[in-house]
């Protein structure tokens, strides 16, 4: 892993928030994150523009469309692309979803794997292929999901399982802890407490949409609410602070809100590390 090379707060970066970001960042933002799929052939001034901010900035990169758990073979053309860019750009870090998004076709939407072993084992041989690819680990992100079709073992065994075999990284969105706790009725701090610390590469917070009491939204569209940071302040009472990033992807803020945001980030890291200088 290369997260010492991140810094402790992120932010996930758009392409309308280009001209901001290249006169004033928000100055709590050690690194920035971007689909790939974005900018992969992104040319002219986008392009001219997003090589300036990778040329001052850390950035790592969080995919769309490997569709890990997919039937289909792997896209090994689209494999070889991400690793030219990542070179060009100075990509720390690549992380994708623990889902799938193509078969005979390619959706828009992330789709949820089938807990069972056989599944383990398909994704975790493609994983293994990817870093191959890549020459390097990748992170995969524990996702949120609405069904489990074909559901033989927990999400958290399947997780792990996952981890253990393709023997890979970890993208801990606590927020997708949270939502799928209240969607599926687990504890949401049983499951964080089990996940490896060892395989943290970084951890994703966001808002989410509540639908019903019993029904939360996985939109990025919102701030991030009170129980998210709670259990923020749990992930690294467990594991240990880690690098840890901002996701806003619609209805999004002036940077001076997105700021805020990563302040309460710095503040509960800074309140960990506080309460352990008191403990020891």
């Amino acid at each position: 892993m290369q997260t010492n090379k991140l810094g402790s707060v992120g932010l996930g970066f758009r392409r309308e928030m280009i001209d901001d970001f290249l006169t004033a960042p928000p100055p709590s933002a050690d690194f920035f994150e971007v689909a790939p799929e974005n900018w992969l052939k992104m040319g002219g001034k986008y392009g001219r523009q997003f090589k300036e901010l990778t040329d001052k900035h850390r950035f790592i990169c969080h995919g769309l469309s490997l569709s890990l758990g997919s039937p289909a073979p792997l896209d090994v053309e689209f494999v070889k692309s991400l690793k030219s860019f990542f070179k060009e750009h100075n990509i720390l870090l690549y992380s994708e979803h623990l889902s799938y998004c193509s078969g005979d076709g390619h959706m828009y939407d992330l789709m949820p794997i089938p807990f069972t072993e056989e599944a383990v084992t398909h994704v975790a041989k493609r994983i293994g292929q990817v870093q191959d690819i890549l020459e390097r680990r990748i992170a995969v992100e524990n996702v949120s999901y609405y069904a489990a079709p074909g559901q033989e073992m927990s999400e958290q065994a399947f997780t792990l399982a996952v981890l253990e075999q393709a023997d890979c990284d970890l993208l801990l969105d606590v927020n997708n802890i949270y939502v799928n706790s209240i969607n599926h009725g687990y504890d949401a701090l049983e499951f964080l407490k089990a996940m490896p610390s060892e395989r943290i590469a970084y951890g994703h917070v966001a808002g989410h949409y509540e639908e019903a009491q019993d029904l939360l939204v996985d939109t990025h569209g919102a701030p991030v609410c009170d129980p998210v940071w709670q259990l923020l302040a749990k992930a690294y009472q467990y594991h240990g602070v880690f690098p840890t990033l901002l996701e806003r992807d619609f209805n999004i803020p002036s940077l001076d809100d997105l700021q805020n945001e990563l302040m309460h980030i710095e503040g509960i890291q800074k309140q960990h590390h506080a309460d352990e200088k008191g403990v020891a």
